[in-house]
């Protein structure tokens, strides 16, 4: 053979053995190596915890309670940018009270709902009667839903006899429960001192009471949620926040038997924009200073939001004898249809009571605007601004305010008490203001 044939053949070979290798290398790269494929090992970065790998019956029966913290602690224990606890599509989990606390090693823990959870009937409750299901001082937490994933409360149970029922099992709760109140009922989902926390795409039915807590939070964003619960089920607020600081809650629906959102003291930098809140009580702001306590919120803005067959719509309300201040507070671009009380300002709160008892301290409501408001109302008095006798609510302002009642054969009409502050395009009129 020719010297120019051995060499035309060495180079052909080399070429062929490159090509080998550089199929090889980027299998590896892939995932894809020579002995298997990706399925067959894990990359270092990939932490999935499934709850049915850590023995959750998952027939919706049996308790599911210990297999959930167990994946929650591996979970916390992996070092990966993102490790996610999965409740799985197709599945239903029976979950007693349980709590999911930190540390978690990773910045940004996952815990991702697509099958459904029940919780246990009032009868088989089983601990304290203060939450369901509770995050505790995790930070970075990210849960998600989807289309199928439903966190059910079974509240019906606990509505059925009211806000106080008393049987054997509650007998028992009082004694071995430092004696305490038998009538009380859980919240649903407590967030409780987390923050740069997100829920997203959640749907949540039926809590036994109110259904989602923030309390002391920072840093939280709600979007993309279903909150569902008969009108008539008592004290179903969507989303209660408390000493918590900025909030955003968008892109929702909401319909319960309470508040849709209540904002309650300590709360800062609050923003609701693009929920959709009925039946319920409208998104409230307070109550604030229940028991002459002093409370303060301040920087809230609900936006684009509407408001279908409600008690109320934009809605503060305060208890006689407390102190501090409500500032800062702007509803805007709302729309009502058959909203009983559109707007209200209620300085005379006492849990839905009349003639509350006078006292000469109140919660301070100043710089609050009400702008772009339009729609129906099934009430007269579509505009009620009732402040404290003693404490005057200051630099109250309405513009572009068009609120007509669909009772027949009249006219819609507004009412207020020592209120300052100016109007401008506001129907119907309001004569404490200017």
């Amino acid at each position: 053979m020719s010297s120019l044939s051995q060499s035309s053949s060495f180079m052909l070979h080399e070429g062929l053995l490159c090509t080998v290798l550089m199929i090889c290398l980027l299998s590896i790269v892939q995932g894809e190596g020579i002995l298997g494929s990706r399925s067959d090992f894990k990359k270092p970065d990939d932490a999935v915890f499934n709850v049915m790998d850590s023995g959750a019956p998952g027939n919706g029966r049996k308790d599911d309670t210990q297999a959930f913290l167990d994946a929650w602690r591996q979970m916390c224990e992996a070092t990966a940018d993102s490790p996610t606890m999965v409740i799985p599509e197709g599945v239903t989990f029976l979950l007693y009270r349980i709590s999911f606390e930190s540390p978690c090693k990773s910045a940004n823990p996952h815990v991702q709902v697509s099958g459904k959870i029940l919780a246990p009937t009032k009868r088989s409750w089983v601990g304290p009667i203060d939450y369901w299901i509770q995050f505790s001082q995790v930070n970075g937490l990210v849960i998600t839903g989807s289309n199928l994933s439903v966190i059910d409360g079974q509240g019906s149970d606990w509505w059925e006899h009211g806000d106080c029922f008393l049987d054997n099992a509650n007998l028992m709760s009082l004694l071995f429960y430092h004696f305490q109140d038998a009538c009380d009922r859980p919240t649903a989902l407590k967030m409780s001192g987390c923050d740069g926390v997100e829920i997203r795409g959640l749907k949540h039915v039926n809590s036994q009471r109110n259904h989602i807590s923030l309390t002391d939070c920072r840093n939280v964003t709600v979007s993309g949620i279903t909150i569902k619960a008969p009108k008539d089920s008592p004290n179903t607020d969507g989303i209660d926040i408390s000493h918590s600081t900025n909030i955003r809650i968008e892109h929702s629906n909401i319909g319960t038997g309470d508040d849709c959102v209540a904002i309650n003291g300590g709360c800062s930098d609050i923003n609701i924009t693009n929920v959709a809140c009925g039946p319920g009580h409208g998104i409230s702001i307070g109550s604030l200073g229940a028991n002459g306590v002093t409370e303060e919120v301040e920087r809230v803005r609900v936006q684009n939001c509407n408001f279908t067959d409600t008690l109320n719509g934009a809605r503060i309300k305060t208890w006689q004898g407390g102190s501090g201040c409500a500032k800062d507070i702007l509803f805007e671009q709302i729309e009502l249809e058959r909203v009983h009380h559109p707007i209200v300002i209620d300085q005379y709160y006492c849990n839905g009571g009349h003639h509350c008892t006078e006292y000469p301290s109140a919660v301070k409501i100043s710089d609050v605007m009400f702008n772009g408001i339009r729609g129906s109302s099934t009430n007269i008095i579509v505009i009620s601004l009732n402040c404290s006798k003693t404490v005057a609510c200051t630099n109250i302002i309405m513009d572009q305010i068009d609120i007509e009642t669909i009772k027949s054969e009249a006219t819609a009409s507004s009412y207020c008490m020592n209120v300052l502050g100016e109007e401008t395009d506001t129907s119907p009129h309001v004569p404490c203001l200017q």
